[in-house]
């Protein structure tokens, strides 16, 4: 029997029973470990050099927002090790210029929602009259940006081949979709997205990331294509690689391919990528993800074209990088580059003593290369100037498990930027902790997500889906 369409909290409906809650396992891998973290976090607070003598507060119920991630079966009930599970989930901007932060929340199976901030901590939910539902599509992730430069936020929404959705906004938080017009409407298995000024003539071109072929051409109960059985190994053939794709702003609305005569072909699934000015020359480069393999680093050849420059400057990157990040984290006014790496911890089980240091790399087949050519676990590449970059994270204290994207900002307001790290699997290990690094004055990061009160977190107990057993076929025993 596949335990992992079993893993999670069912309700089992038998002939001619009552439905009877049945919660496997007993409880979420991770909860019981939460009392000891938290205790062994506290004996840290003497290497604070910095303020920590604060905490958050858990003001969901208080903001009055409801939305709720619904997932596509391949996800919960006909679990698949797919990549349905990725994304940004959320992009916030002020969408109405009351000079207040919106939220808009990207959704699978449902429509995606936006929700006003009305002030005093409150939200509303806007999406009906801002006509940004996206409904029937499957999102993955969200960018607001000024693409038309009219000074207001629009938004563009990735999907997973449902077709890619840009949003004009009219200043007052309505919007209108301008996708045909743009010609920005790529059907694929899209991911990250990032606006940013490639050619510096003042207008924001447009990078999408693509993942790879992960789906079949069958469309599941939800209008989603069902999962691959293999997807998880999809990187090991090449044909089902999908490229990046960057569109150059022609203004007014309007959107041009340039990806090939940009020279732009990072090989891999790339989830997403981030950019800046690596090199000083003043044009904004772009380091490329990939989820399975070797990332890429393009530098600008002065707005015309791009050059791949990865050995130059990052000889290995995380084999199964999820999320990156460029910040100043030592404040010597070089921005530093942090890639953070899930799917490496997806080949060994380790206990809560073991998350901080590297994991045990797989066979080179699975890897499409030699395992000492990668960094099995998180990157933080500290610059060093002059084109010279450190690896640095088991030394400065960001190695973490099972993460995900990361956000950077100086939490507690001391000048230093600080690192927040969403981090959870899927079964068995469905709690897995969220890190909040404080940055000790650029010495190193320290864990505080308990000492602050991130963690824990509030769990839930509400059912994955519905199982009618009476309609299920024979079970063979295995």
């Amino acid at each position: 029997m596949n335990k992992g369409l079993i893993a999670m909290l069912l309700v089992l409906g038998f002939a001619g029973q009552k439905p009877v809650e049945v919660r496997y396992p007993p409880t979420d891998a991770g909860l019981d470990t939460l009392a000891a973290r938290a205790e062994a976090q506290k004996q840290t607070a003497s290497q604070f050099e910095v303020f920590h003598q604060f905490r958050f507060e858990d003001r969901l119920q208080a903001s009055g927002i409801s939305f709720v991630h619904r997932i596509v079966n391949d996800a919960g009930l006909t679990y698949k090790a797919v990549h349905y599970d990725h994304g940004n989930g959320l992009a916030v901007a002020d969408v109405d210029g009351d000079r207040l932060t919106d939220i808009y929340f990207v959704n699978q199976a449902g429509p995606s929602e936006l929700w006003k901030n009305v002030g005093g901590g409150r939200f509303q939910n806007i999406t009906a009259q801002a006509g940004v539902a996206v409904a029937g599509r499957i999102a993955v992730a969200a960018s607001f940006a000024d693409a038309d430069n009219d000074g207001d936020a629009d938004l563009f929404v990735t999907t997973v081949r449902g077709g890619n959705v840009l949003f004009e906004n009219d200043g007052r938080g309505r919007f209108r979709d301008v996708t045909a017009e743009a010609g920005v409407g790529l059907s694929s298995h899209s991911s990250g997205s990032v606006f940013f000024d490639y050619n510096k003539d003042g207008l924001l071109d447009l990078l999408v990331c693509n993942v790879g072929r992960y789906t079949s051409n069958t469309r599941g109960a939800n209008g989603e294509y069902v999962g691959l059985p293999d997807a998880f190994s999809g990187h090991m053939y090449p044909e089902r690689s999908e490229q990046p794709v960057l569109y150059q702003n022609l203004g007014k609305h309007r959107f041009r391919n340039v990806t090939a005569a940009a020279n732009l072909k990072p090989e891999g699934w790339c989830g997403d990528a981030a950019v800046a000015d690596v090199n000083g020359d003043g044009w904004p480069d772009i380091y490329f993800l990939n989820m399975m393999g070797a990332n890429h680093y393009f530098e600008n050849q002065q707005g015309k074209t791009f050059a791949e420059k990865t050995s130059a400057y990052f000889p290995k990157t995380s084999w199964g990088a999820m999320g990156v990040k460029f910040f100043d984290y030592d404040n010597d006014a070089r921005l530093d580059l942090f890639v953070t790496d899930m799917h490496s911890d997806m080949f060994e089980e380790l206990g809560p003593a073991e998350e901080t240091r590297k994991t045990k790399a797989p066979g080179e087949s699975v890897l499409m290369g030699p395992p000492d050519s990668f960094i099995m676990g998180n990157s933080l590449y500290r610059n060093l100037g002059g084109g010279k970059f450190s690896e640095q994270s088991d030394a400065m204290g960001v190695e973490n498990y099972w993460p995900w994207g990361p956000s950077v900002g100086d939490v507690n307001a001391d000048g230093w930027d600080d690192i927040f790290i969403a981090a959870s699997m899927n079964f068995p290990f469905r709690y897995g902790i969220n890190s909040l690094l404080l940055n000790n004055s650029g010495k190193q990061f320290l864990p505080a997500e308990f000492m602050l009160g991130v963690e824990p977190r509030r769990t839930t107990y509400t059912p994955w889906f519905q199982l009618n057993c009476a309609q299920l076929p024979p079970i063979r025993a295995t």
